[in-house]
C-alpha cells in the first residue's frame, strides 16, 4: 500500500510515523512544499516545545477549543493527552508539568521532539519530499493521483496534514472536491492599542485579570501583559481564539473591558479600597497598592482617575473613590489591530468536521482521503491543546480506517 502525507508540520510526520507502525509493509511519503519542515514543533513554547497539557478529563479538555466542541470527545477519547505522553515517554522522551498545566520535554529543547521525530522516520524508512507542493489532487481508478509540479504520482491512501490556510482560496483544492470549507480568520493573536497610554508601560504584568469585548458576552481571564504595543498574555490570546469571528467581522477594531482586580463584585472593590482609607488614613495613595498591582500600573490607574500621587488616603472623596472603583473593573481600551502571537499562527477554520468522519478523520466525501491537524475547522488556546489536536488526529487518520 503506498499512502502519501501533504504536508511536513507536527500531525503530518505524526500520521505518517503511525502508519507505518500500523501497516509495517506500506510505502510511506511525506511531502512538504518548503524547504523547512516540523517548524512550528521549532518554535513552540519559545524553542521548548509545549507539547500537550495535564488536563485528562474530556468535559474539561474540550472547553480549551473554541473550534471543535463535543465532537473532540470521539477524538480525544481515542487518542488523549495521556496518551501523548506515554507516546513520548515509550521513546525515551520524559515530559515534565509546569504549574499551568503546560507540558514540555525534560531536555526543555523542541529539538528533542524533532529529533525524536526524525529518527522515527529514518527507522522506519519513511521518505520525506521537500519543495513538492501539490498542486492538484485527483481520484483515479488506480487511486489518488498527486500533481507534485515536477513529477505525478498515484497513491491508494492520501492523509491530507498541510496546516492552516490563510485565506479559502488555499484551500479551494479541497473544496473543489466536495468537502466543506469554514472560512478561515486568524487565531490566538495580541491586540494593539496604538492610541492607548498604557503602551508606555511595557513589561507590566498582572497575575489575573478579567477582561472581555464590550457589548458582547465573550470573556477570559488569567494572566495579562502590557506590551509595547497593547496587551498580550494568556487572557489577552484566550480571548482572541474564544473571538476570532466575531474580532475578524469587526475587523480587529473594537472596545477592551478590563477587570484588574479577581473580584467579579464593585462593592468588594469598594469594601476593599475603604478598608485601606479606615486603617491607613495618612498613608499616600501611591505608597499602597490593593490587589498586588505592579506599582507603576498603579500609579497609572491613580493619574487615570484623577487622583493626586501625594494625596493622602484620607484625603479621597466618596467620588474619587468611586471613580477609581470604575477604572480598576471596568477600564476601557481602544483595541486597533492585532499582532500574531510570535510566530505561532493559528487559523480558526478550515475543513468543516461535517465533511470528515471523526472516527477514522476519513472524508465523507471522498474515500481513502483523510485529514490531521490544523487543516481542520479545529483551534486551541494556547497551552500545548493545538499540538494535542495534531497527535490526536494524526494517529487516528494513521489507522486507515481500521478500528482503533
Amino acid at each position: 500500500m503506498k499512502v502519501a502525507v501533504i504536508g511536513g508540520g507536527a500531525s503530518g510526520f505524526f500520521a505518517a510515523i503511525n502508519v507505518r507502525k500500523n501497516y509495517p509493509d506500506s510505502q510511506v511519503m511525506i511531502f512538504e512544499k518548503s524547504t523547512k519542515i516540523l517548524s512550528k514543533v521549532k518554535i513552540s513554547g519559545g524553542g521548548r516545545c509545549n507539547v500537550t497539557n495535564t488536563t485528562t478529563k474530556l468535559s474539561e479538555l474540550i472547553t480549551a477549543y473554541p473550534r471543535g466542541g463535543r465532537a473532540l470527545k470521539k477524538i480525544f477519547s481515542l487518542f488523549g493527552t495521556g496518551d501523548t505522553k506515554a507516546w513520548f515517554e515509550s521513546r525515551g522522551i520524559p515530559l515534565i508539568a509546569e504549574s499551568d498545566g503546560r507540558m514540555f520535554p525534560e531536555s526543555q529543547s523542541s529539538q528533542t521532539i524533532i529529533d525524536c521525530f526524525m529518527d522515527e522516520t529514518r527507522t522506519q524508512g519513511i521518505e520525506i519530499k521537500r519543495g513538492f507542493g501539490v498542486n492538484a489532487l485527483q481520484a483515479g481508478k488506480d487511486g489518488w493521483e498527486l500533481d507534485l509540479g515536477r513529477w505525478k504520482a498515484v497513491f491508494d491512501k492520501v492523509i491530507v496534514a498541510t496546516g492552516g490556510s490563510p485565506t479559502r482560496e488555499g484551500l479551494a483544492w479541497l473544496e473543489n472536491l466536495g468537502h466543506k470549507i469554514e472560512t478561515p480568520v486568524p487565531s490566538l493573536f495580541t491586540f494593539n492599542m496604538p492610541t492607548e497610554k498604557i503602551i508606555h508601560l511595557p513589561g507590566l504584568a498582572v497575575e489575573n485579570a478579567r477582561v472581555s469585548i464590550q457589548g458582547s458576552k465573550l470573556k477570559s481571564e488569567g494572566p495579562l501583559l502590557v506590551t509595547h504595543w497593547g496587551m498580550s498574555g494568556p487572557a489577552i490570546l484566550r480571548l482572541s481564539a474564544l473571538a476570532a469571528r466575531d474580532l475578524a467581522e469587526k475587523q480587529y477594531e473594537f472596545k477592551l473591558q478590563v477587570n484588574w482586580t479577581q473580584e467579579s463584585n464593585q462593592d468588594d472593590v469598594l469594601k476593599a479600597l475603604s478598608n485601606i482609607q479606615n486603617e491607613h488614613p495618612k498613608k499616600k495613595l501611591a505608597n499602597i497598592r490593593p490587589f498586588g498591582l505592579p506599582d507603576r500600573l498603579w500609579r497609572f490607574f491613580l493619574e487615570k482617575s484623577g487622583c493626586s500621587l501625594l494625596s493622602s488616603w484620607q484625603d479621597v472623596g466618596q467620588k474619587t473613590l468611586n471613580r477609581l472603583v470604575n477604572t480598576l473593573c471596568n477600564d476601557i481600551y481602544t483595541v486597533h489591530g492585532k499582532t500574531t502571537f510570535k510566530e505561532e499562527f493559528v487559523t480558526c477554520g478550515g475543513i468543516s468536521l461535517d465533511s470528515v468522519d471523526l472516527h477514522t478523520m476519513e472524508s465523507r466525501v471522498c474515500p481513502n482521503l483523510y485529514f490531521a491537524g490544523e487543516i481542520l475547522d479545529i483551534d486551541g488556546i494556547t497551552g500545548g491543546y493545538n499540538f494535542q489536536a495534531a497527535w490526536s488526529t494524526g494517529f487516528i487518520a494513521a489507522k486507515l480506517s481500521k478500528e482503533v
